[in-house]
């Protein structure tokens, strides 16, 4: 009874496969509102800040929270360090991946040649908020933050594997509608934007399709249930990549497959490489539609579906889109459909 109880009152997220690594510090400053640790004498003139966020969250909710903060070294002319090897996240996997314990470095570069093996041997160290701020930006498509995202560089590999996708999915003469609704533990996560009921994505799709001439989807989303739906009705005029998917289970909760939990990070950033390329996007706002269009190369049509916030409360929001679908008399904004 407590462990079904728990289950229903609870919306606890992924946590971590390993635990955070503990530093010995020699020393502490205070300065400007940072603490500044000292580890060693090496690189007395210069002032590291650790970006680290564990457990962390989405991986482009996580470059969002990298990005604000590369938006504070660069007003305090601090050297940027993303540390997420001794402070992991929801992706890092108990063995090394490309040559790195760090999850940052499975899918991006890294932003200076300073290795953490030096970092920790340095004079000045700054440890940064491992929550979001009041005064950050969420929204990474923002005049502030486009320019720090724009330094953050994706490994080649992916970039080569997901050019290779496009060739094998995407015709030339397609004019391609990518979607993205997430469904599975979006439908419960605090104060995200609602996804919408599969009868309203295919309301969605057809009074797009027809208006705006696309004759193929792309299709991404973590519910395999959406996924079977949308490949029945649209049968080969659905385009979807072969990545993980659940049914009932966060993917974050079991370890199906070798390296899983890197893979559903590479998974979910290919898919955003491969909604960049689309003529159009239709979505419920998230990072990942975010990022997809700061990636984009070519001029897209947006079309957002809005059914209002869910709750902040752990509590309301783990009920509160399944009664908008039960009670539409009483939430009837997830009824409506936004007509671009």
């Amino acid at each position: 009874m407590k462990k079904f109880l728990k289950q229903i009152l609870t919306n606890t997220g992924p946590k971590p496969l390993i635990n955070n690594k503990l530093f010995k510090k020699d020393s502490k400053i205070i300065a400007k509102n940072f603490t500044i640790n000292s580890f060693g004498k090496k690189n007395p003139n210069k002032i590291f800040y650790i970006i680290n966020r564990s457990p962390g969250a989405g991986l482009f909710s996580n470059v969002s929270f990298v990005v604000n903060h590369l938006s504070i070294c660069n007003f305090f002319n601090f050297v940027p360090v993303i540390d997420m090897e001794n402070f992991p996240t929801i992706y890092n996997e108990k063995i090394k991946i490309n040559n790195t314990y760090n999850a940052w470095l499975y899918y991006f570069k890294p932003l200076n040649n300073y290795s953490l093996k030096e970092i920790y041997k340095s004079r000045n160290v700054i440890f940064c908020n491992t929550n979001f701020q009041k005064k950050m930006v969420y929204d990474m498509n923002n005049t502030k933050l486009r320019f720090f995202f724009n330094k953050i560089k994706i490994n080649k590999n992916l970039i080569k594997e997901s050019n290779y996708f496009y060739r094998k999915l995407f015709c030339k003469n397609d004019k391609v509608l990518g979607l993205h609704f997430r469904g599975s533990t979006y439908k419960v996560a605090r104060g995200h934007a609602f996804p919408p009921t599969l009868n309203l994505m295919i309301e969605n799709i057809d009074f797009l399709m027809k208006k705006y001439k696309y004759n193929k989807i792309f299709l991404v989303t973590e519910e395999e249930k959406y996924l079977n739906f949308l490949k029945k009705k649209y049968s080969n005029k659905c385009l979807y990549l072969d990545s993980y998917r659940m049914y009932k289970t966060d993917s974050f909760k079991v370890y199906p497959r070798k390296k899983h939990r890197y893979k559903l990070g590479k998974e979910i950033l290919l898919d955003t490489l491969l909604l960049s390329k689309c003529d159009g996007l239709s979505y419920v706002k998230s990072n990942v539609i975010t990022a997809a269009k700061l990636l984009a190369k070519k001029k897209q049509k947006y079309h957002e579906l809005f059914f209002g916030y869910n709750s902040r409360n752990k509590f309301i929001a783990r009920w509160l889109w399944y009664l908008k679908i039960f009670l539409p008399f009483l939430f009837g904004r997830l009824k409506k459909i936004k007509k671009q």
